[in-house]
């Protein structure tokens, strides 16, 4: 983890297409981003901007989330999230994160991560499986 420092920002660009879009207001013309994707996308831009510092066999899974979904953003409209470091607690990084369509701020707010051991990791799931 000697390569993390607060400071670093990542960036993520998509479109919002039929399959992350809610579709259970019942017309085409009402299906925005869903919550769900949003907040995946926000952890995923801060995962990603700091995996290719950690060392091999290393990742990082989400412990917490903290985002407002401020605006709908429609289909066919293009989304930048964004996230930047900003703290460094042992195994746990603090994120701030933002998203933006072309017209509006559509989301704020923070995530956190812990930095994990891969093999580690899946040997507690499996002893968490056969107990």
């Amino acid at each position: 983890m000697a390569n993390l420092t607060v400071g670093t920002k990542g960036e993520f660009k998509m479109l919002v297409t039929n399959e992350v879009a809610i579709d259970f207001l019942g017309m085409e013309e009402a299906r925005v981003l869903g919550t769900p994707w949003l907040i995946a996308h926000l952890e995923f831009t801060c995962r990603n901007s700091v995996k290719p510092l950690l060392d091999e066999g290393y990742d990082t899974v989400g412990t917490h989330v903290d985002v407002k979904h401020l605006a709908a953003t429609p289909m066919g409209m293009q989304v930048t999230f964004r996230s930047e470091l900003v703290g460094i607690e042992g195994n746990r990084l603090r994120f701030t994160v933002e998203a933006f369509d072309e017209k509006d701020k559509i989301s704020e707010g923070t995530h956190e991560r812990a930095v994990i051991n891969i093999a580690k990791f899946a040997t507690r799931l499996q002893a968490k499986l056969a107990s």
